[in-house]
């Protein structure tokens, strides 16, 4: 059977992840970095990541079936060749992904996509117009990625539309669940929607109003049990009779004065309101509100089971 072929460029914690997810979906991996002792650290962190995988239920085949997938490469030549999608998972340094993506443009092949894990730079920033712009964008997952199963697709204004819809395809085909980012900003997503809740948690640890354990405790028992279930939006959508509008003209004041507090002023005008209340609109109609309200609670009340359930540790 031939298998195609993914090449994965530094094994650090996100390349070996990106090889057990690509690996996982039946692509053949050739992994490379510039420092071999990294290159066998990285098979073994590998194996091991499969086995987890495997004692969970996880994988349709044996964890040494899927780690003979993975191949290393002594070079950047050798990893990219055939490959139809690079995925480049190098410490965030400018000048270091800027090299490399020249040595990845001249090396690989003219449909190759060259994707940056890139947590925060984009592809502009990295590739400008220069060789190979038009093959490069940003792939950035959610860490682990063969547990996170979204991933931001973020091209530049030189990125082919045709690039963009192959990269989309193979990291669908891996599993993931694209999110196509629509304009270049640093963090994209993902980032920036945590940055935002960890800048008000340091600032909340500074000011004393709770501790790191109290906010932890916040954030993992209320909103990241509700998150998990549904998004911001959705829990604003669902927490007030009357929809997002509703929760709007109740909120909106006090999120007003919370943002100004921090000097971020931001109001949710009429107009931003108006477009949000549509998309959720579209999304779920009013007359279904309620049926979705109940749901929420079925999935959440699954969650509080299992948390019930599972076994507690000694005082």
């Amino acid at each position: 059977m031939i298998r195609e072929r993914v090449a994965v460029v530094g094994a650090g914690s996100i390349g070996v992840a990106f090889c057990a997810l690509f690996a996982r979906a039946g692509f053949e991996v050739r992994l490379t970095d510039p420092f071999p002792d990294a290159l066998e650290r990285a098979l073994g962190e590998l194996a091991a990541r499969l086995e987890l995988l495997a004692s969970h239920g996880l994988l349709d085949e044996p964890p040494e079936e899927l780690a003979a997938r993975v191949t290393t490469a002594a070079s950047i030549a050798e990893a990219v060749d055939g490959a139809i999608l690079v995925q480049e998972c190098a410490p965030e340094r400018l000048e270091l992904k800027r090299e490399l993506f020249a040595e990845l443009a001249a090396a690989s092949g003219p449909h190759t996509v060259l994707a940056t894990s890139s947590s925060a730079l984009t592809a502009s920033a990295i590739v400008g117009d220069g060789p190979g712009a038009e093959r490069t964008l940003v792939g950035h997952p959610g860490n682990p990625p063969y547990l996170l199963p979204v991933i931001e697709v973020v091209p530049s204004p030189a990125t082919s539309n045709d690039i963009v819809a192959t990269a989309e395809s193979i990291y669908r085909r891996a599993g993931l669940t694209t999110v196509r980012v629509r304009r270049e900003v640093e963090g994209f997503v993902f980032n920036r929607l945590q940055g935002a809740l960890l800048r008000e948690a340091y600032c909340l640890v500074r000011d004393g109003v709770a501790t790191v354990d109290d906010i932890d405790t916040i954030v993992r028992l209320g909103l990241g049990r509700r998150w998990g279930v549904i998004g911001p939006f959705e829990t604003s959508d669902l927490n007030t009779r009357g929809g997002i509008e509703s929760h709007a003209e109740k909120m909106g004041p006090a999120y007003e004065r919370m943002g100004a507090e921090r000097g971020q002023h931001d109001p949710w005008t009429p107009e931003l309101v108006a477009e949000v209340t549509r998309q959720r609109r579209a999304a779920l109609p009013l007359d279904q509100w309620d049926e979705r309200v109940r749901w929420r609670d079925e999935q959440l009340l699954d969650i509080a089971a299992r948390a019930d359930s599972a076994p507690r540790p000694r005082a």
